[in-house]
């Protein structure tokens, strides 16, 4: 059996992640602090152990008696008058200690108030072992708690036994400080990751905001309805999200609505010729020459189902980015074959008017292809020995135009037949629309030649415009742009 694990928003995995790393650094910028504070607790307590230590030894050497005014006589009258004259820190304690190493030894100790518990001198056990030390540093460790200290040993005079001075630190208060500050700084720490769960919540939920809106909008998105978009604000990522996806949507809308116009003009357009091909093999006789007329029938309008169906499907597919596939072209070159194909389209007099000698951009296939069908449309509304013209020309970008450096070219078709009446000239290159007055012979096209060429234009970036011709007539013009 699969169990599925709940799902975890991004916004969550966003502020998990940023929770665990502020938590990562602020608990390291806490134990740094603290090592620092303790780092500077050590040292402050050796250099106060060095400095004690050094000015009582500068001191035996140059000490004076006051009541004799001579040298010390014994260690302990030594000790006794220099603890008198100094003041210890609060955690300090100056002590002299009397008598040979590893016996207990007499402690001359200064009049401070210091916590019973705590004083190193009534500590016997203690002071004897740092005057058996031959070490004039070290470390004490007691169940009270942990002692610095450090020593100076006085001689044996003539008066009375050796003697040591002694000077001990107990940093415990020195090193609470520095672990309040630790706690200080973790409780800080604390709140600091409260406030940023907040605030990062808050600014999650407002960065993917638009990345919810995509989803929800995808959500309710329908085949038959494709018309939401996401508003799109500011120029950061989320914002090129919003529009690649609004730029998705809009190819979507397009395709789907492709797909339903070609449905619906399938649907038009053949539902004609199936009807008349239902009716001639219902009606169909026995009689062969009747046989033979209803096959001749059928099997034109079969061939027309069959153009409509191509025409429609090359229409559907002009959406596709693979429609029209460029590449370097020499447009006389294109011009010229374009005028020897369509020559024998009908019995008309064809002139091959200008060739533009210029190397373009663009599919020559489609090109020869829009170019034939407006040739053929100018066939079927023409009469035979009128004109037609076939032709290109080149326009260098200028200046002062809208595009100076856009050059523009022009592949064209001219007729000299009745022409085209203005109300038609705006439907014409619609689907299944021949205009509301037929110029010429009626043919049986189905209307889809000119919008094939109009998509074939705009597959290229470009136009396809109705003129007039000089002297009468209608002039069809692709007009493409290229940069220089």
């Amino acid at each position: 059996m699969t169990v599925s694990l709940p799902r975890i928003s991004a916004r969550v995995r966003i502020l998990l992640w940023l929770l665990v790393v502020m938590a990562v650094a602020l608990g390291a910028v806490a134990v740094t602090v603290r090592s620092i504070l303790q780092r500077d607790v050590d040292h402050r307590i050796s250099q106060l152990l060095t400095q004690e230590t050094g000015e009582f030894a500068n001191f035996v050497p140059q000490g004076v008696d006051p009541e004799t005014g001579g040298r010390f006589g014994t260690a302990d009258r030594l000790l006794r008058i220099y603890l008198q004259r100094q003041y210890a820190d609060p955690d300090e304690e100056l002590l002299g200690l009397t008598g040979r190493p590893g016996d207990r030894p007499d402690a001359i100790r200064q009049r401070r108030d210091l916590p019973p518990d705590t004083a190193l001198w009534r500590d016997g056990a203690s002071l004897t072992r740092i005057r058996a030390s031959p070490d004039s540093f070290g470390t004490l460790e007691r169940p009270q708690g942990e002692v610095r200290w450090a020593k100076v040993e006085i001689g044996p005079s003539a008066g009375g036994p050796p003697g040591a001075f002694v000077v001990a630190f107990h940093p415990e208060r020195e090193r609470a400080v520095a672990d309040k500050t630790f706690w200080t700084l973790l409780a800080l720490s604390g709140v600091a990751l409260l406030m940023t769960t907040g605030v990062g919540w808050a600014v999650a939920g407002r960065i993917l905001a638009p990345v919810r809106l995509v989803r929800a909008t995808a959500a309710e998105l329908t085949e038959q309805d494709l018309t939401r978009r996401i508003p799109v604000e500011g120029r950061d990522d989320v914002a090129a999200l919003a529009e690649t996806f609004n730029a998705m949507l809009d190819r979507l809308e397009r395709a789907f609505a492709a797909q339903r116009v070609f449905v619906d003009d399938a649907g038009h357009e053949l539902r004609t010729p199936i009807t008349i091909v239902r009716g001639h093999l219902e009606l169909m006789g026995d009689d062969p020459a009747d046989r033979e007329e209803t096959v001749r029938l059928v099997t034109d309008e079969l061939d027309r189902m069959s153009r409509i169906v191509e025409d429609l499907l090359l229409l559907a597919g002009a959406e596709r980015p693979d429609f029209v596939r460029p590449e370097p072209v020499q447009l006389a070159e294109l011009t010229a074959d374009v005028f020897v194909k369509v020559r024998t389209l009908g019995d008309r007099e064809w002139q091959l008017d200008g060739v533009a000698d210029r190397e373009v951009r663009l599919d020559p296939q489609r090109m020869t292809q829009a170019m034939v069908q407006l040739a053929q449309n100018a066939v079927q509304h023409t009469v035979p020995g009128q004109r037609i013209r076939i032709g290109s020309r080149f326009e260098a970008g200028r200046e002062g135009t809208d595009r100076p450096g856009t050059d523009r070219v022009e592949l064209y078709v001219a007729d000299h037949g009745p022409g085209i009446p203005p109300e038609d000239a705006e439907v014409i290159f619609e689907r299944f629309r021949r205009g509301t007055s037929r110029r010429g012979t009626r043919t049986s096209g189905a209307g889809l030649g000119l919008a094939i060429v109009k998509a074939i234009a705009e597959g290229h970036h470009g136009r396809v415009e109705l003129r007039r011709t000089e002297g009468g007539g209608a002039t069809f013009v692709l007009t493409l742009e290229t940069d220089s």
